[in-house]
């Protein structure tokens, strides 16, 4: 519902913030990994996923968009909430963990409080593929002033395609057209191909 919420910090500790946007002040709850990219700053942009209960409505938020997709991954998986996915990005970066996912590294994900031996398991199991169809830098944000390149091939891996392979068709239209080709024309080009 909400993308990002950008205002004033008017509260911090490190479980959670208030900022304060438009007279309102946002509860969110954040990572310390979030906590520690804050530093001391006094406007923040948090970008928020709002989990909707019976009795609660909960604001989640990360420093950047990928800690907030790689959240959202962690919570896919069954028996991991949010409060959960907020431990294991509160123990390790997320970079240590899509890297320990990847890798199959159990080990590193057990020590994450809360994660036994079967829901590290799960995963591993559920989530491996799906990073590393994504590729190394998907944590990275995009840059603010994206090429019509980066968001096609944004879009195509949004829609399920592996970044690879959709790079190097992108790369094929870009060379037969010179580059003159719009994001949509670009993207209708590609998904014929792929």
């Amino acid at each position: 519902m909400y993308a990002y919420i950008d205002g004033k910090l008017t509260f911090k500790n490190p479980a959670y913030v208030v900022v304060e946007a438009g007279g309102i002040g946002y509860h969110i709850n954040i990572s310390l990994n979030t906590y520690s990219a804050l530093a001391d700053a006094e406007r923040c942009k948090l970008y928020t996923w709002l989990h909707v209960k019976e009795d609660a409505h909960t604001l989640y938020g990360f420093a950047d968009e990928g800690e907030r997709r790689l959240f959202l991954h962690l919570i896919s998986v069954s028996g991991i909430g949010p409060n959960t996915g907020r431990m294991i990005l509160s123990s390790i970066t997320p970079v240590e963990i899509q890297t320990a996912i990847v890798k199959a590294d159990l080990p590193l994900i057990q020590r994450i409080k809360g994660l036994g031996a079967k829901t590290a398991q799960r995963l591993v199991l559920e989530l491996q593929d799906k990073l590393k169809k994504e590729g190394a830098d998907s944590l990275i944000s995009m840059p603010q002033h994206n090429t019509v390149k980066d968001e096609a091939l944004s879009a195509l891996v949004m829609l399920g395609f592996a970044k690879q392979t959709a790079e190097k068709t992108i790369d094929q239209i870009l060379k037969v057209t010179e580059g003159t080709l719009s994001v949509e024309q670009l993207i209708k080009q590609a998904l014929k191909t792929l």
